[in-house]
Parts: structure tokens; sequence; C-alpha cells
């Protein structure tokens, strides 16, 4: 049964498009077949991931106004795994799903004649809490909320929840909340850890481990077209595939996740 995992958090700057570009990676180096849906009208996740999303003809907008199949618009990426892009022409997208019935459907309807060509599909979420995020909650059974290791970086996390646990009562009552993933994380400083038992106590969260150490390699990798998981080992990669592998036996096995201890 194909997993689809929406990661989402309404604030920039937190790095969930590394996350979802990281994760991806990390999960078909494990053997699954990943698709990567990119809802943010920025183009972040498309752009890094190889692809100038200025000089595609068509994306995940055309898929969700209706015209053309998720199938027609699929790219490839050198890691290994399947990108359903995004352009500018995204912003235009939420516009118009407003005015339709059943507008937060829209992307699990799209989704579903894939999934049985893939093992995890990850949507990448915009920074906004609009009908495109809406979209990305219902299509998912489970989501994860990068978190950066600052004392600001949780403002607006409760407006987040609820519209998670909103999303669980009207369009989507499977809807699994994984928890908090700490990124931009130095163990060096008591502030970081002060920051992550702060969001574990106050939203009642569970808080992912391991937490993502802050590294140059990210922005080395965005601007590569690739993710971080590509060229020399380093801590960033090494997180990410431990963090794919505790998704892994979550989804298979039922386990546990592995939560951040101080």
């Amino acid at each position: 049964m194909t997993t689809v995992l929406a990661v989402a958090n309404q604030k920039g700057g937190v790095a969930k498009t590394t996350t979802v570009a990281s994760l991806a990676a990390a999960l078909a180096g494990l053997g699954q077949r990943v698709l990567v849906v990119d809802l943010d009208p920025q183009g972040c996740l498309t752009f890094s991931l190889g692809h100038n999303p200025d000089r595609l003809e068509r994306s995940v907008h055309d898929v969700l106004v209706g015209a053309a199949e998720a199938k027609e618009v699929l790219l490839d990426t050198d890691e290994g795994f399947t990108l359903l892009p995004a352009t500018i022409d995204l912003a235009g997208a939420e516009a118009l799903l407003l005015m339709r019935p059943g507008r937060e459907f829209t992307l699990r309807r799209a989704l579903a004649p894939l999934l049985d060509s893939f093992d995890v599909v990850v949507i990448d979420c915009p920074p906004s809490l609009g009908v495109l995020t809406l979209n990305g909650l219902t299509a998912a059974q489970s989501v994860l909320v990068p978190l950066q290791c600052e004392t600001l970086a949780h403002r607006g996390v409760g407006q987040l929840l609820r519209t998670v646990a909103e999303v669980k009562q009207i369009t989507n009552p499977d809807l699994e909340l994984l928890g908090a993933l700490p990124t931009l994380y130095d163990a060096r400083t008591t502030h970081s850890r002060d920051v992550l038992a702060d969001v574990a106590d106050r939203y009642d969260m569970p808080v992912l481990a391991p937490p993502i150490p802050r590294t140059v390699r990210f922005a080395e990798a965005s601007a590569s077209g690739a993710s971080v998981l590509a060229g020399r080992k380093n801590k960033g990669a090494e997180a990410y595939r431990e963090l794919a592998e505790n998704l892994l036996a979550h989804w298979r096995d039922g386990k546990k996740l592995v939560t951040f201890t101080s």
C-alpha cells in the first residue's frame, strides 16, 4: 500500500524543501519507488532537483486545473525518484480551486491513478495554510512538520496544528501527525535543545529523531541541483538516511517512531 506523506509548515526557511528532497533520496536509496510533488508556486523543489521551472511547459498546475493527467507531467531526477513539478502558474491555481466544489480533494483525485506505481509519495506543501496546503493534507496519510531550532521558529505551529485537526474532522479523518522534525540543529548549544523541549511540552507533539544538523552542504546541494545525499558523506545525509529508516519501520511494521530526548 502506497504511503503518502505531506511535509508542511507555513513558516518559510525551516528546511522544508530540503527535507522533501533529502528524505525522498534516502527512501529511494532504500529501494522505495518514490514520487515527490512540488505544491509550492515558487518551484524551489523543482529547481533544487535540476529542473528550471521557467522552462517547463506543464506542471502540477495543469493537473490541478484539469488540463493534464499527472502521469503526463512527471519528470525523472538524478536521485532515482520521480518529480511532479511546479511552476509560477500554480499561484493562479489557488484562485481557480477556490471556486470549485470539493476543492480540497483535487490533488487526492489526481494522484489516485499513480499510487500503484509508487511506494511512497512525498508532498512539499507551500509555506501557507491556503487551499494548496489543504489539498496536500487531504491527499496524505501522514504529515511531518520541519521545525527550525530557534525560539521564533515555532510561532505559528499552533495554527498549523489546528489546521491539521480541522482537516482530520472534515476531509481526512485518517491523517496521522507524525510530529516535528528538528532542522538546522546545532548540538553545541543548549538553546537548540531547549527549543525542542519547549515544542514537545507546549504542543504535546512528538519531536522526531535524529535532529537534522546545520551544515553548509544543504545550500551547496540545492545550488548544484541535487540532494544532500549526493556526493561525499556528511552528517546531514546520514541524519536523513536514519530518518528514512525510522519512517519505513513505522509504516511497514508499525514500530514506534524514534523521538528526541535531551
